[in-house]
């Protein structure tokens, strides 16, 4: 009888740990243990139907089933870290300037616009974006602003969100990559190779989760001996191959995996058909 309860405990424990592993645990395990699974981001979060870097366009992303939202991250004239891609916020709010001279009070009050109309949706900060994030998808921190200090900023924001493991922090240079993983080793660092010899470079500073490479001198030999790390490649479909998707369903996916066989991440700006061609070709469930 007592073999019988402590097996019922165990059982009960296993079946409760289990019913409280988030999506964003299963993407992270999916992430590290399976290199085959291709995961889907989605380029400054699902925009087809909401403003880009919105919170709604977050939600968007979790609602089709894709595994990371890429999203922009600048600093407001009082210090706040919020979501936009541009120089200016023009584009995206009608209104001149960069973010950078505005306070996050003054910010807020621009509606984002979606194909030029206003809509309900307002500049969201770092904070409240991790805040929808957690638990449900991962995030790509496209750091935007200048400096090593402001990103050892954002990751603290990062940090205290509990959100440490379940971003990539996005660097352009790729040389910044071991003074902020020294800072914070828990935070994941994605640095950008501009080449062969950067991503060679970059390798003997440490483990990666992925390594952002770029079309113009990908390889499959130079794939491979990121994958032998452990470390995914990360190949966006922004741009041709995403036309090619729109004009005519499959053959811009197509295209582009045969070109970039190894790619273990894809940023599109159609993530909601990526994971449909993706589970079309039995590579994901």
């Amino acid at each position: 009888m007592k073999l019988f309860f402590s097996t019922l405990l165990l059982a009960s424990v296993t079946f409760t740990a289990n019913a409280q592993t988030s999506r964003a645990d299963s993407i992270l395990h999916r992430m590290h243990k399976q290199p085959d699974h291709v995961l889907v981001a989605a380029h400054r979060a699902a925009h087809a139907d909401y403003p880009e870097n919105s919170i709604a366009s977050i939600r968007e992303a979790v609602r089709l089933g894709t595994d990371i939202a890429e999203l922009d991250v600048q600093r407001t004239k009082d210090g706040v870290f919020v979501l936009m891609h541009d120089r200016t916020i023009t584009r995206t709010t009608g209104q001149p300037g960069s973010v950078a001279d505005y306070t996050l009070a003054q910010l807020q009050k621009f509606p984002l616009l979606h194909n030029g109309q206003p809509t309900k949706e307002r500049i969201p900060t770092f904070r409240n974006a991790l805040q929808t994030a957690k638990g449900k998808i991962l995030v790509d921190v496209d750091f935007k602003v200048d400096g090593i200090a402001a990103a050892k900023d954002a990751c603290v924001e990062i940090r205290k969100a509990g959100m440490s493991k379940y971003v990539l922090f996005f660097l352009y240079d790729h040389q910044e990559a071991p003074e902020l993983i020294a800072f914070d080793k828990g935070i994941p660092v994605m640095p950008r190779v501009r080449d062969a010899a950067a991503t060679q470079q970059t390798l003997t500073y440490g483990k990666f989760p992925a390594l952002h490479l770029d079309e113009t001198f990908y390889n499959n030999q130079l794939a491979d001996s990121v994958r032998a790390t452990g470390a995914r490649v990360w190949m966006n479909t922004l741009g041709e191959f995403d036309k090619e998707e729109k004009a005519q369903p499959d053959s811009g996916f197509d295209h582009f995996f045969r070109s970039f066989p190894r790619t273990g991440i894809v940023q599109t700006d159609l993530p909601g058909e990526l994971v449909n061609y993706l589970r079309k070709k039995g590579l994901r469930p």
